[in-house]
Order: C-alpha cells, then structure tokens, then sequence
C-alpha cells in the first residue's frame, strides 16, 4: 500500500507536544479525547501509513503519566444507547474499554457519570461498577448548560459535582461515544483544581479537522464527509486568525462553543490561557503527512466510499436525504465524480455482460479483477476467489473449489438450514478454502493471498447481505455497493 503519513514521527512528535502541553500548567492536564481511542480506520483510510491503532501506541509512551476518566451520560444508561458500529449499549461498551485498556498497560482511574438527575438505572450501573472495584463519581445536571455561566461557574454548578480523584499529571477524558460530557467533566475538574490551589491545564486531541492544511483539502473534506449525519462544517477558525493573522482549520461546534468556554477559564483562573480553539488543540497529525498526493487520493476515495453508503442508507430508510445532498456537494468541492473510482465503471460493465450480479476488485497494482453470479458461487464470493488466484499466479480456470466440495454446503444451507440461496456467500467460501487447503497446495496458496487484499478498492453492482459486508470489512478492502436491490429482493 502506498504510504502518505510518517506514523512512527506521529507517535513521537504527538506525545512530546503533550508532555510540554503538561508542563505549561502546574504539571496537571486534562485532556478530552475524541475520536476512537481504537481502530481508527477513517483515519488510516485517508492517511495512508497512519495506523488505525496509533493513537493507543502514543498513549502507551506516555502511560506513567497517563490515568483515564472514562465519562457516560446518565442519559444514555437510562435510554441503552447503542454504538452503532459495535451494536452495544454505552453501558456495557465502559466496561468493554476498562478491560481493553488494563490489557495494554493504561490505568483506568475512574468512571464519571454525567448529567445526572436521579435517573435509579444510573445508580444500578455505579452500584455495579463499584462492585468490581471501580471509582464512580456523579455530575449533575446543570440547568441552561453551556450558556448559564454564573450558574454553572458556582457552588450550584461545577461546584455540586463530585470531585475526581486523579494521580497523575496527564488525565485521558474519554467516552464511549459523542455527547457523553468529556468537556464538562473536564471543565467541572478546573474548577475543583482551582479551588484546590492547582492551576490545572485542559487541551482537546481531535484528530479531524486538521488544524493546519487547506480548509478545502480533500482530508478535511472527507471529515465532513464521515460527520455528514451531524452536519458538522469545517471553518476557518475567526478567533485564531483575529488573535494571531494565520489561517487554520477548526470545525463549527468549538468555535461556537469558544465565547462560552473562553469565560468559563476567566471565571476560573481570573484570565483565559487561550485565544482561540485552535489554540485548545493538540493535533500534531498534519506535521506528519509525508506525500500530500496520496493522502489526497485516499481522501477523495473515501468521500466516494460515504456517498455510496448514504445512497445505500437512504434507499434502507436509514438516513435523510439531506445528508446524501451534502456529501454530493462535498464531491463537487473536491472535484470528483463516481467516474473517479475505477472499480464502479468495471463491475457495472460485467453486471450489463452477465445480466446478474456483479462485482470488480483493484488490487495494489491496479490490475482490475471481476467476480460474476453462478449457479455456485455470489458475486462476491466468486471475486475474492479470482483475486487471490491472480495474486497467487493462478490460472483464471483453476478450480480451488471444486463443485464437489461445494455441493454438500448447498445442501446443508437449503435442505437442513431452509436457506432460499444455495449460493454460497464469502465467508462461506473461504471456510470452504481453509479446508481444502489441508490437502491441496492450490488452495492453500491461495488462502495465503488474503493479507494482500487489504486496501483494496472493491464495487458490486448490487447491495450486499450483511455477512459479506463484514468479510470484506475484516479483510480491510475498502467496498462500496449500488443502492440497487438483487432482482426480486427487497430485503437482505
């Protein structure tokens, strides 16, 4: 895969600005984090060479310094909020990070709940929590937050919260998902600091927008592009260029945001330590883009990949139609087409060929593969099956699978298992290989290909069920589908 970012300066240069971020307070920094702590493939997907657990590995070099406050919402206990992408509630997800970061070395302090208001569902999950040894503090809350100032800077405010006890001079805020209160935990930790005699510091790492290319540039467009159901906008940030005539990048919400927060830190420390919300950051990530082009590339694919995705959510009745119309306006920002991924145009010409079903693959070096319907095999499946054959050196005739070894499948799935596709989909398929590959060397040479799958660009001419979507997702290529149904199908 072609490389765009430099990760390991990212891992260095990142930790050294917080640790000097650190020292410019009274050796006490809060830092909200947001983003995925884990597997952050929107970012490796548009910075090429940036690793999807990079931000884990920083925090690792900084782990004798580090604890975390993992933040949740009372509200989001008492409604079971789910993470759409994990199909877990916030609940349960707190607990799944606890384990997560213990295993690679990261002190978990304490969990806070946040905006409570007497909810017993709260209470049963601190009960729960402190039953397997877990600090859990309350915040409360606060009527007309984040714009009743007097209130929220009082005893009747931040100041009813309860107070976080922390060790260690660099505190992670972070949370199962956006509008769990990580900046009000940190903002109500100031004012307990401050009361305290510590001047504590507090700083935000957001990955996206990047503060310090184009407004424009196609990274930061794809950012829109991946918070087009928020409607987030990337803008110059006015408070950063009045206070010091440059031009950054910041995103609508923290310059809004910055007036209130400006008079919060006075209330507090009696002066703001920042002129702008650029100056909030930590961000070192556009320091470390070591091709522009590529990432470019990369970020103009990942716009295209978005507004597949919503055409494929509008026609599910899962998105609004508004949010397909910004993502085309990003594509017109960009200057892009669906012409300008390569792998539509060739899987739409093998569906017009084939009249079924169809499906077109770019492997690294831009060779172009297809996959077509059979009476055997989906699309799909039969596309990943020439891929690896041509990255093995195959023959394109070569049966890997013979019919033999597929017929018994079919069998289970329609006589035993009552399924109306003897088809078999991709993880059927490669179960198929990984037995066959004990006895034939074909097979197994093939098998091996997986790996150089990821990255790759892949269409189909059709939307996929959700098993095939999650193959391809786990072997890392990067897939987009028609918002069309199989013929006759109106559900998956």
């Amino acid at each position: 895969m072609k490389t765009g970012f430099d990760n390991e300066k990212y891992l260095r240069t990142q930790s050294e600005h917080i640790r000097h971020r650190i020292e410019q307070f009274d050796h006490k920094l809060y830092l909200e984090f947001g983003g995925k702590l884990f597997d952050d493939y929107h970012a490796s997907r548009v910075l090429p060479g940036f690793a999807p657990d990079s931000k884990l590995h920083m925090l690792k070099q900084l782990s004798s310094q580090a604890e975390l406050i993992i933040v949740i919402s009372a509200k989001d206990i008492e409604k079971n909020k789910i993470r759409g992408d994990l199909g877990i509630t916030y609940d349960s997800d707190v607990l799944r990070l606890i384990d997560s970061f213990h295993e690679h070395g990261l002190y978990v302090g304490s969990v806070a709940i946040t905006q409570y208001s007497g909810q017993d569902s709260a209470l049963l999950f601190r009960r729960r929590l402190e039953n397997l040894g877990i600090r859990v503090y309350l915040h409360y809350h606060i009527p007309g937050y984040p714009s009743n100032i007097p209130l929220i800077v009082s005893e009747d405010g931040f100041g009813k919260n309860e107070y976080i006890q922390t060790t260690r001079p660099l505190v992670i805020v972070t949370a199962p998902g956006p509008g769990s209160g990580k900046m009000a935990t940190c903002l109500s930790q100031l004012y307990h600091e401050h009361k305290r005699g510590i001047h504590a510091g507090y700083a935000k790492f957001e990955t996206f927008p990047i503060w310090n290319i184009p407004l424009k540039h196609p990274v930061n467009l794809a950012y829109e592009a991946a918070t087009a159901d928020l409607n987030d906008v990337n803008m110059i940030d006015p408070f950063h260029l009045e206070a010091y005539g440059e031009t950054t990048v910041n995103y609508n919400r923290d310059v809004e945001i910055f007036p209130v927060l400006n008079t919060i830190f006075e209330k507090i420390y009696g002066k703001s330590p920042y002129k702008s919300p650029t100056d909030m950051g930590v961000n070192m990530a556009g320091n470390c883009i070591c091709d522009d082009q590529i990432c470019r590339e990369a970020s103009c694919q990942e716009i295209l990949r978005r507004y597949f995705a919503s055409l494929n959510s509008l026609l599910r009745g899962n998105c609004m139609e508004e949010e397909t119309q910004k993502l085309e306006l990003l594509m017109n920002q960009a200057g892009i087409s669906t012409a300008d991924r390569q792998v539509v145009a060739a899987a739409l010409v093998r569906a017009e060929q084939t009249g079924a079903p169809a499906a077109a693959l770019e492997l690294p070096d831009g060779r172009m593969i297809t996959g077509k319907t059979s009476s055997l095999l989906g699309a799909s499946a039969a596309l990943l099956l020439n891929a690896i054959k041509e990255l093995a050196g195959q023959p394109h005739d070569l049966d890997i699978l013979s019919p033999e070894s597929i017929e018994p499948i079919q069998k289970l799935k329609v006589d035993y298992l009552k399924s109306k596709n003897p088809r078999l989909h991709t993880d059927e398929v490669l179960i198929a290989l990984s037995a066959s590959a004990a006895t034939s060397r074909d097979a197994r040479l093939a098998l091996e290909q997986l790996p150089a799958l990821e990255g790759c660009q892949a269409h189909t001419s059709v939307m996929l069920s959700d098993v095939d979507i999650k193959i391809f997702k786990k072997l890392g290529v990067q897939l987009t589908c028609e918002a069309v149904y199989e013929a006759g199908s109106r559900y998956h």
